[in-house]
């Protein structure tokens, strides 16, 4: 079994504020940092660093050189990422005092997929491999259909919410990793058990994954349903705690570690994530993990 992420390639510009800024207003930052990102980037390093063999696909400009060397460095597939005549996509981030965070979104080379591209990379999968897929690349619709042809099993991650996913048939997906927002976006409501009871009518088949920040995580499929605590710590950056939950969520299904061991192995490691700045380099590696654990 191969796992692919067709995923968003970002560079994160990132502020420290002291709040997050409001419409008007013009505030001195008390720091700037420039870090690797993008919502694809990141699982699949997270994937990588939880002992995954994955396959990264997406666009990058010439100023992208980073994203090969960071997918050399982690040990995540290169050989599907093209290089265009486009920006790199990009983000400016605000970073609150609280370790809050808003986020600004420019696609720029991660939309600019083609059905040409999406079939050449498909062609090298087959039916049981995985697919790992958010909303920060276009097309999103269109590689869902041509995967669930060849019977991948999809995961999606339907971030950022919008009508690109309202256009996706989301029966196709196996595993929906989301969090309360998306979720409430999805069902049209707010509460997490009326979320997961309306995700699980609407998708039977499949595993839902619903992250609830400071009140961790909740799992359910047709079979049954666990909650999983946080484990309390400082945090200083939020930016890539989902992320890091999804990638190592993904990595104990495919190990075929229980449910309950999936959700605590992945909270701890959000945990880790949180404590420190960026995003790439905040995803902490499977043995730092397991040794957390280990500790608690």
């Amino acid at each position: 079994m191969k796992v692919l992420n067709i995923g968003s390639m970002n560079l994160d510009y990132v502020y420290s504020v002291d709040h997050i800024i409001a419409p008007g207003e013009t505030q001195a930052t008390y720091g700037m940092n420039v870090f690797l990102g993008g919502k694809g980037i990141n699982q699949s390093i997270a994937l990588a660093k939880a002992g995954v063999d994955i396959y990264h696909g997406g666009m990058i400009g010439e100023d992208g050189q980073v994203f090969l060397d960071a997918c050399r460095d982690h040990g995540v597939h290169d050989e599907f990422i093209r290089t265009i005549d486009e920006k790199t996509g990009h983000t400016i981030i605000q970073v609150d005092k609280n370790a809050q965070n808003c986020i600004l979104l420019f696609g720029g080379a991660n939309q600019s997929l083609t059905e040409e591209y999406i079939d050449e990379v498909l062609e090298h999968f087959e039916a049981g491999d995985i697919l790992l897929l958010q909303n920060e690349v276009n097309k999103l619709d269109y590689i869902i259909d041509r995967a669930y042809d060849r019977k991948l099993v999809i995961a999606l991650n339907p971030s950022p919410y919008n009508e690109k996913i309202e256009a996706c048939d989301l029966s196709k997906i196996s595993i929906f990793l989301l969090n309360e927002i998306e979720g409430a976006q999805i069902t049209g409501l707010t509460e997490p058990n009326d979320i997961l009871a309306s995700m699980r009518k609407r998708f039977p088949e499949a595993k839902i994954v619903l992250t609830l920040g400071k009140d961790g995580a909740r799992y359910s499929d047709k079979d049954c349903e666990y909650e999983q605590p946080i484990f309390p710590v400082k945090a200083v950056d939020t930016t890539a705690a989902g992320d890091t939950f999804t990638g190592y969520f993904l990595a104990g299904l495919i190990r075929g570690m229980e449910i309950p061991d999936i959700l605590r192995m992945s909270a701890k490691a959000s945990s880790i994530a949180v404590t420190r700045n960026g995003a790439v380099q905040s995803i902490p590696k499977r043995e730092e993990v397991e040794a957390a654990l280990s500790a608690d």
